[in-house]
């Protein structure tokens, strides 16, 4: 876990890892509620047995927007930011889904802090580099750089 309580620690740590963060099961469970969130019930999320048949990936699979979903989740188990009022999600710069996440599967997540720059308010915005990895896979399933505001 990296811990941060000023702007100072944080460009400090500008071009260096946190994490990786422990690893997390999607579950069947969880990509049935994310649909019924969002309405995408899409049968390559849903139906397991048709996924089996037709699929490209031999079975069913996370929705990509569920798998960045897990980013808060994932992040604060290798970031910690002390004395912050509070820290806004800001956006994302870019996002790629570079491989399919099958049901059952487990992520973790790398980051590295690409930019710090203070705000004129007292705060910084903050970019990182996210990497999601699938448990044996030989390459990232998503790729993000991710924004934030913190307000100390």
């Amino acid at each position: 876990m990296q811990t941060f309580a000023s702007i100072a620690e944080l460009k400090a740590f500008e071009g260096k890892e946190a994490g990786p963060s422990a690893w997390h099961e999607v579950t069947q469970a969880q990509v049935q509620l994310f649909a019924d969130a969002t309405g995408d019930h899409q049968w390559i999320h849903l139906d397991p047995e048709r996924a089996r048949r037709e699929s490209p990936f031999g079975g069913p699979v996370a929705h990509g927007f569920l798998t960045l979903s897990l980013l808060p989740m994932l992040t604060s188990e290798i970031t910690r930011f002390e004395g912050t009022k509070a820290r806004i999600n800001y956006g994302l710069d870019r996002v790629r889904f570079t491989g399919p996440v099958p049901v059952g599967a487990r992520l973790r997540i790398r980051a590295t802090l690409r930019a710090v720059s203070e705000e004129a308010d007292g705060g910084a915005k903050v970019a990182w580099l996210v990497t999601f990895e699938i448990e044996g896979g030989a390459r990232p399933v998503c790729v993000a750089e991710t924004l934030a505001k913190l307000h100390f």
